[in-house]
């Protein structure tokens, strides 16, 4: 998977989430409580995850959180 990361944080909801790459037409597996996998309708790859009570959840000291995803990273140089 590659592309843009975005993450959005709805403070009033304690939703968190993560996509990457450009928007898509997508659906939500839900893993387990409060923990959403975003898959592309079309081929069944992973676009993001949403994390529902994410304060609960996350030492914010030490944020940290495992993503089910492999996310390209690349430089471009500039001339």
């Amino acid at each position: 998977m590659k592309g843009q990361l975005r993450i959005y944080y709805d403070e009033e909801g304690d939703f968190l989430e993560i996509r990457v790459g450009e928007a898509r037409s997508n659906y939500g597996e839900e893993r387990s409580d409060d923990i959403t996998i975003f898959k592309d309708t079309e081929t069944d790859e992973v676009v993001g995850i949403g994390i529902l009570n994410f304060k609960k959840r996350a030492n914010l000291r030490n944020f940290e959180v495992v993503l089910p995803v492999d996310i390209g990273l690349f430089a471009k140089i500039l001339e």
